[in-house]
């Protein structure tokens, strides 16, 4: 199976920029739908990206749509999201997640143990 390690998380003030790295070992991450999650105190963990296997297809939610990109690198076996524009709601823990579905919402298979990110306002 594949081990996901989060990378890139930290502390920005509000319209800074992020970009938060998910490597992947194990497997090649070509096999998988790959995603970004974010999870604040209090709330459910929500679908913020997701990426089909070859990247030729991608899906937002609505909170950061022309903010946030993802994006991946199959050689690498990494998969990016650059984050610009932050607001201080961004402020949550991101994970990466990796499924072999290839439907870019639904549920996910495997996860990495998540990165932090603080907007400070």
């Amino acid at each position: 199976q594949v081990q996901l390690v989060e990378s890139g998380g930290g502390l920005v003030q509000t319209g800074g920029s992020l970009r938060v790295s998910c490597a992947a070992s194990g497997r090649t991450i070509s096999m998988y739908t790959m995603g970004w999650f974010r999870q604040a105190p209090g709330k459910e963990r929500e679908l913020v990206a997701a990426v089909t296997r070859s990247g030729d297809s991608t899906t937002y939610a609505d909170f950061v749509k022309g903010r946030f990109t993802i994006s991946r690198d199959n050689r690498k076996n990494t998969v990016y999201m650059q984050m610009n524009s932050l607001k201080p709601e961004d402020t949550a823990a991101y994970y990466c997640a990796a499924k072999w579905s290839p439907f870019l919402r639904g549920s996910y298979d495997y996860w990495g143990q998540g990165t932090q990110v603080t907007v400070s306002t």
